[in-house]
């Protein structure tokens, strides 16, 4: 493997789909967006997404969770493809463009955006690093639910539009789900390395068969919310046309039942799909009404 595809590998490319579709999203529900902001919120979720997938990479690797046998994305430090240093740095790197690109946005639209900013930074950094990481106490869920559904996907909308639309609050709450849905795979995947090392993930903590019956619970609620948004009629219709992306969650569910090993990767990727076509879809009727 060549440096530059080591380095890309590290960055997780199929994860990067759970910061860009909450910007497309909230900017459909905004229903109004300039090139520069636009611009600026990917900058934002991506440099925070690379960042966050290094930073764990680093974390876990500096403290062995990752030493053992790995089904999943090759890790860069644990496998020794790169220093950790290097990979520290290259975090750093990742936050601070995510930094630099969000500090523009607070000086164009609001300077309170600056203490979202460097919430989402702490929480960044202290998903696997830190004195206490929060993803080995059972509460990563909670921050990726807030970062990665109502942050991510309302503050696009306020960026775009100067206010938060109700519609907004529903579909962060899907898009968060959604990105919940992903972070539980991956973890009911790492039972095992994760409880050999002591990670007490979420579904550590549950056990597997409770895990996976919350994952269930996760992506179906994340279905089911924009009919609730249609029902209070702070969403179109219109929007229901994400349900075509169904048959993509129902094979996940009905996989997620008995999946081991590489068939939980199946699992993990049909989730993330299913977080792109479900956010996409909707995004794309937005803009059509």
């Amino acid at each position: 493997m060549t440096r530059a595809r080591v380095w890309v590998a590290g960055a997780r490319p199929r994860t990067l789909g759970a910061a860009v579709v909450p910007v497309v999203l909230g900017t459909a529900i905004a229903g109004t967006a300039t090139p520069l902001r636009t611009l600026g919120l990917f900058a934002v979720g991506l440099g925070m997404q690379v960042g966050v997938n290094f930073a764990n990479d680093y974390s876990d690797g500096t403290r062995g969770v990752d030493t053992g046998a790995r089904v999943g994305p090759t890790r860069l430090v644990a496998s020794g493809l790169a220093s950790a240093r290097a990979v520290l740095i290259a975090a750093l790197l990742s936050l601070a463009a995510a930094g630099v690109a969000g500090l523009a946005l607070a000086i164009t639209v609001d300077m309170r955006l600056l203490w979202v900013g460097a919430a989402a930074l702490v929480a960044a950094l202290g998903y696997s690093g830190g004195p206490v990481p929060y993803a080995a106490l059972g509460v990563a869920e909670v921050f990726v639910l807030a970062f990665f559904g109502f942050v991510a996907t309302a503050g696009s909308s306020y960026v775009q539009a100067g206010y938060v639309p109700d519609g907004a609050w529903w579909a962060s709450a899907s898009m968060g789900l959604l990105a919940v849905g992903i972070l539980e795979a991956n973890n009911i995947r790492d039972i095992p390395t994760d409880a050999a090392v002591g990670k007490r993930t979420l579904a550590v903590r549950l056990g597997d068969r409770k895990a996976r019956t919350l994952y269930r619970s996760i992506v179906v609620l994340a279905l089911l919310l924009p009919i609730g948004a249609v029902v209070a009629d702070v969403l179109p219709l219109a929007v229901l046309v994400a349900w075509t992306a169904v048959p993509v969650a129902a094979n996940a569910l009905r996989s997620v039942g008995t999946a081991e090993g590489p068939e939980m990767v199946r699992v993990l990727q049909g989730t993330a799909l299913l977080h792109a076509h479900f956010g996409l879809l909707m995004a794309f009727m937005l803009w059509l009404t």
